[in-house]
């Protein structure tokens, strides 16, 4: 038969409160109590009933995780960054998608109901925003992460993608190139959106003469492969091309080394994202630097404080006061061999 919490208050001649109190972190336990329990626990190796902890403290002791898609290296970093926070606070995780189609995110939310303490939803899609506010319990504490634009009483945080774009453009532009192509990303995603104003405004700016050169993607390796041989295809090739994130990057690049280019000498590539792989293709890949598992981290520390926990409440960081929106989290350059063209700096 398994333990039970009655068999350790008996163990260590306490109660089953005192236990309970013990086991949930509070502080009113003597240290030569709570200790004594904790050795009795592990010796009788109890484990917490979850679906009985969860009835007398109505907390899951579990957050949700609501994202677009699983697939790739973005997501995988994210869910990392959360998962190390989670763990620190003893939570678990419940993992959803709505696989990249906004009509799907509202059954994903639905399916959350009554089994998390709160909600991470990473919402990028435009056609998305309405089903979060419908779908939501309003005494849900929920953080979002990378939407269109603040929803009325919810946390959000943000990337500053528009910012993260211009500064590529002008790196590329300061490396003397000065026919740059650009790989969109989803034309329903706010992320990609704002790479692409980056973009324009920032070759609009620098090169008031040169024409705009925007070819279309999907955030993945094969439409990033596609662009790449369009633009092989093209009467004049630009200088270099900027992708809207390294999976499209990577995938231009990698036409390109089928053609037998060379990069960045015949033409330069760029990314978004700084994923993990970015420092380990030849070339190495100049990109925009997002620590994504800090984004992912960042968010379940601002999702912990609305909980109230005691542990939140001592990591709350000075920027977390902001009311409602949270300071976007700037990417930082880092040029690699891809990017720089030969004789070049940045």
């Amino acid at each position: 038969m398994s333990v039970t919490i009655k068999d350790v208050a008996r163990a260590a001649q306490v109660s089953v409160a005192t236990v309970s109190r013990t086991l949930n972190g509070h502080g009113n336990v003597a240290e030569e109590v709570r200790r004594r329990v904790l050795a009795v626990a592990q010796d009788l190796r109890y484990t917490p009933h979850a679906a009985a902890r969860s009835l007398s403290s109505r907390r899951t002791h579990t957050l949700g995780v609501v994202l677009p898609d699983l697939h790739g290296e973005f997501f995988s970093e994210l869910v990392r960054g959360v998962d190390q926070v989670a763990r620190e606070h003893r939570l678990h995780l419940l993992v959803s998608s709505y696989h990249g189609r906004p009509e799907e995110q509202a059954a994903a939310l639905r399916a959350m109901r009554g089994r998390v303490d709160g909600l991470l939803v990473m919402s990028p899609y435009v056609a998305a925003q309405a089903p979060i506010v419908d779908e939501l319990d309003a005494a849900m504490p929920i953080v979002l992460i990378n939407t269109q634009s603040a929803v009325p009483g919810l946390l959000s945080l943000s990337v500053d993608n528009y910012g993260g774009a211009r500064a590529m453009v002008e790196h590329l532009v300061d490396c003397g190139h000065r026919r740059i192509a650009f790989i969109a990303g989803p034309e329903d995603n706010f992320d990609a959106h704002e790479r692409l104003r980056g973009y324009r405004e920032a070759l609009a700016r620098l090169l008031p003469d040169a024409s705009e050169w925007v070819l279309p993607g999907q955030f993945d390796e094969a439409s990033g492969h596609r662009a790449g041989q369009a633009l092989l295809a093209a009467p004049q090739r630009p200088d270099a091309v900027f992708a809207a994130n390294d999976m499209m990057a990577l995938g231009c690049l990698f036409s390109f080394v089928q053609a037998g280019l060379k990069v960045p000498d015949d033409i330069a590539v760029a990314g978004f994202d700084d994923i993990p792989l970015a420092r380990y293709v030849h070339p190495t890949l100049t990109t925009m630097r997002v620590n994504i598992a800090e984004l992912g981290a960042r968010a379940a520390r601002l999702l912990l404080t609305q909980l109230g926990t005691e542990a939140a409440a001592q990591e709350q960081q000075p920027s977390m006061d902001e009311p409602r929106q949270s300071e976007p989290l700037r990417p930082e350059l880092i040029v690699r061999e891809s990017g720089v063209r030969r004789g070049g700096g940045g």
